[in-house]
């Protein structure tokens, strides 16, 4: 219920800082976990009609496959930024003693 009532809150709200991408705030990007699990009905009379589940199981699993990809190249390049930050922070530091001790002189 909790939920429920979060996402009429959320609706109508924007989000902007995703660059050019503009969500709602209910908006949660899908997780592979969330591809493979999704299950959709077969409509028609006696199997008629309707959608293949295998071939919907295909897709979705390499949809899913795509997303965990992403996701790794995602936390790749999250960590690489996080060792930059650091050696820039690093080098910024020798920097400013240097300049902090020709300063005395």
């Amino acid at each position: 219920m909790r939920n429920l009532l979060a996402r009429f809150r959320g609706r109508g709200q924007e989000r902007t800082n995703r660059g050019a991408h503009y969500r709602s705030a209910a908006y949660a990007p899908l997780r592979p976990w969330q591809v493979r699990s999704r299950r959709f009905r077969t409509v028609g009379w006696f199997g008629r009609g309707g959608l293949d589940p295998d071939e919907v199981e295909q897709f979705l699993d390499r949809v899913a496959t795509d997303l965990t990809g992403l996701y790794d190249d995602l936390a790749k390049s999250r960590d690489e930024t996080i060792r930059v930050k650091a050696a820039l922070r690093q080098w910024q530091s020798r920097q400013s003693r240097t300049a902090n001790v020709s300063d005395r002189y």
